[in-house]
């Protein structure tokens, strides 16, 4: 298969991306690889000079420790003063005999020598020799003077050499115990098998010995260094950069000693290292050359899929000449360009249609033409959001009469009606105002977490503004008739009907009126109340929850001298008997009351709408629903106030030795501190202070009696800061003093 520009320009990318990261991953893995090689060679040369110095050291103990505990011997002292000579056999070989003891402890092939510096001889392999004068002077500069201990190493020509002034612990030196040690010696302990370097620094950076004298010297000042970078480390083993003599840098193991500050180093072979590396190498090239191959796999693999579907809708997209020569994505671009042309001018002949498609929108709303399926398409299309408490309201415009124009005009004044609704009320609040027939206009207005009163104010307002205009522009008259509200806007077609039976009051109510259909709702057909006394209601209303009945009074009989004022006929106060009675029955629910909320309550409206005088009305409403009202919500109320009273009565009684307050106990009770005190003075005839403090001093009296407690204690243990305070309190409420009224009723 023919394989696309498309292709190579995301397999190469892939590829290289993949090769990169591959030979990344590889020299990483690598350098790793070489760390982990040289800390391994270098763990393995630690624990090899390491061994080493401990071998080397153990021999070196083991000979002080020899001569240490033989000079601390009785025949020690016997031997150093006596003056040996070629005749005294016996002491020659008690010397000879310790030496020889000391060589098989130490090392195999050193040579032991013991000097007496009280009677100038010398016993060294077998050898019995006398000191001259000169020789012992030198002894004598070279091994005691000027030295601060008695126990050092040296280096000779021939290897290095032990010194040992005995005693050890004494100032006075009778003797010298020397151990050489040769080179050969020294290579026979030290030397490894691999033939690496070992070399040995004491602790002034002395070379002491080498195993290989062929390597590139070292100078004082190299010595120096490397002795003092190994004694200033943190730890007593470890690694350093070396350079020696201009060859190529490299490392030193080091083991310092903690025994003599000798410092043993070795040197890390590069060859070595190398040599370990060299299987891995290939196999790390080999892993390497598999992984690129696998990654030109996955490469060609994810191109072929990544470019499958480009290349189907290639396939799919209708050819065009001027884009042969593009690769796929300038191809889908160039024709995605073309189809959005197109797009955009059918949706130019769309916004063109837009109007009439909404007109025809909302008039299948009202016709209930539309599907619960095809709203929200609908509502989307035409650019509508719902909101979640969104309610809807259908407000009909009605021509009270066209004046003297002729009949055909009713069509233009519609319009003109029409387009006044549609600038009056803001777009988003509303959908498209619609002519519904001959004479009269809808519209449906939106509202977005409004409560039924905003929504009744909302809608009078926009219905006043509709008026006004329609009689100031086109010098008409209309009447408005509102539905209710409604959550779902596949309920327009019963709210158009709501409406229409709203409008059908304007008989009773002449010109340019406004009708909600919940004024009218349950008095149909009849006169519809426009002014009902809502504040002189909000008064009585009021005036229940609080359960007053002379407020009640004082609020009832300016309402229904309102009701009686504003109805011109029968019919009117029937409505408005109607609403107040609805309201009452709200009201209760609110409260939580049963009067009027009994299954029977409509024998009430057959009642109020039958009585045709009026003083017969009033007195049904005050007898048998408000003051009954009344009465329940004071028993309500009354029951609310003791239980509350009771409450607090209690709190006092079981915490009166703590610190107590009308706030801390509102707080814990969620209730006013002011509201609890009027409450609690209604109940108990007493405020909770004096309440309070009445029952502490009853407390103090029964503790004054019964138990033997300090006038001080009782004074603390009710909360009074100050004695004297508590005297006080007490002595105004009984007339005696607390010590006083202990006194007299020890005395009964």
């Amino acid at each position: 298969m023919k394989k696309g520009k498309m292709f190579y320009k995301t397999f190469i990318p892939i590829l290289l991306l993949g090769v990169a990261l591959a030979v990344s991953f590889g020299i990483y893995t690598y350098v790793q690889l070489v760390r982990s090689v040289i800390d391994s060679v270098a763990e393995e040369k630690q624990n090899s000079i390491t061994q080493t110095k401990n071998n080397l050291e153990q021999k070196i103990r083991t000979i002080e420790y020899a001569f240490n505990t033989y000079s601390t011997t009785s025949s020690f002292g016997e031997v150093v003063d006596k003056p040996i000579t070629e005749r005294d056999f016996l002491a020659y070989r008690e010397v000879n005999t310790q030496l020889n003891y000391i060589a098989t402890m130490g090392l195999e092939g050193a040579e032991y020598t013991l000097i007496s510096l009280n009677r100038d001889w010398r016993i060294s392999n077998g050898k019995l020799s006398h000191l001259g004068a000169e020789e012992k002077d030198k002894l004598y500069t070279d091994y005691i003077d000027n030295r601060e201990k008695g126990l050092f190493w040296i280096k000779t020509e021939s290897g290095i050499r032990f010194v040992n002034t005995l005693p050890a612990f004494s100032r006075n030196k009778e003797a010298i115990a020397l151990s050489d040690l040769s080179l050969g010696t020294l290579d026979r302990t030290i030397r490894t098998e691999d033939g690496a370097r070992i070399f040995i620094l004491n602790k002034q950076g002395d070379l002491m010995y080498d195993t290989q004298s062929g390597e590139p010297d070292m100078g004082q000042g190299e010595q120096a260094r490397l002795a003092e970078a190994a004694a200033g480390g943190e730890h007593a083993a470890g690694m350093l950069d070396w350079k020696p003599g201009g060859a190529a840098k490299s490392q030193l193991i080091y083991s310092r000693s903690a025994y003599n500050n000798w410092t043993y180093f070795t040197v890390l072979d590069q060859q070595e290292i190398a040599g370990a590396l060299q299987t891995t190498r290939f196999g790390l090239i080999a892993m390497e050359l598999a992984l690129i191959l696998l990654i030109t796999v996955v490469a060609y693999v994810i191109a072929g899929r990544f470019t499958k579907p480009i290349l189907q809708i290639t396939g799919s997209l209708p050819p065009h000449g001027s884009l042969s020569g593009k690769n796929e994505i300038d191809w889908i671009l160039s024709s995605i360009n073309r189809l959005l042309s197109e797009k955009q001018s059918l949706e130019t002949l769309m916004e063109a249609e837009q109007p009439q498609l909404e007109t025809q929108f909302v008039l299948n709303l009202f016709r209930s033409r539309i599907s619960a399926g095809e709203l929200d398409h609908q509502l989307k299309r035409l650019g509508y959001e719902g909101g979640v408490d969104r309610q809807y309201v259908t407000m009909l415009v009605q021509l009270d009469n066209v004046g003297k124009r002729e009949t055909p005009d009713r069509d233009v004044l519609l319009l003109a009606v029409n387009k006044i609704a549609e600038e009056l009320i803001p777009a988003r609040s509303r959908m498209l105002p619609v002519i519904l027939n001959d004479d009269t206009q809808a519209t449906i207005l939106m509202f977005d977490g409004a409560d039924e009163g905003e929504i009744r104010r909302g809608m009078l307002e926009y219905a006043k503004q509709v008026v006004r205009a329609v009689k100031e522009y086109v010098k008409l008259s209309v009447s408005v008739g509102i539905s209710s509200p409604y959550p779902k806007l596949l309920k327009s077609r019963e709210a158009c009907e709501m409406g229409k039976q709203a409008l059908h009051q304007r008989l009773n109510l002449g010109k340019e009126s406004i009708i909600f259909y919940a004024d009218i709702a349950s008095v149909v057909p009849g006169p519809v109340l426009l002014h009902y006394p809502a504040e002189l209601e909000s008064k009585l209303f009021d005036a229940i929850r609080l359960g007053d009945e002379e407020k009640v009074s004082a609020a009832l009989y300016p309402l229904l001298a309102e009701f009686m004022k504003k109805s011109r006929n029968s019919m009117n106060l029937e409505v408005m008997l109607i609403r107040l009675v609805n309201n009452l029955i709200q009201l209760e629910q609110l409260l939580g009351i049963e009067v009027l909320l009994t299954a029977d309550n409509h024998a009430l409206y057959h009642r109020l709408l039958s009585i045709r005088n009026p003083e017969e009305v009033e007195r049904i409403l005050v007898e048998q629903v408000i003051f009954p009202m009344v009465r329940s919500m004071e028993k309500k109320t009354n029951e609310q106030f003791r239980c509350l009273s009771e409450t607090i009565a209690g709190i006092v009684r079981d915490e009166y030795d703590r610190e107590l307050s009308l706030d801390q106990i509102g707080e814990r009770l969620h209730y006013n501190p002011n509201y609890l005190s009027s409450i609690f003075k209604k109940e108990f005839g007493t405020t909770f202070s004096d309440y309070l403090m009445s029952y502490r001093l009853d407390m103090a009296k029964k503790w004054l009696t019964e138990t033997d407690q300090t006038v001080k204690e009782i004074a603390e243990r009710l909360q009074y800061q100050n004695p004297q305070n508590f005297i006080r309190s007490f002595r105004k409420k009984e007339q005696v003093t607390p010590g006083v009224y202990r006194k007299l009723r020890q005395n009964m």
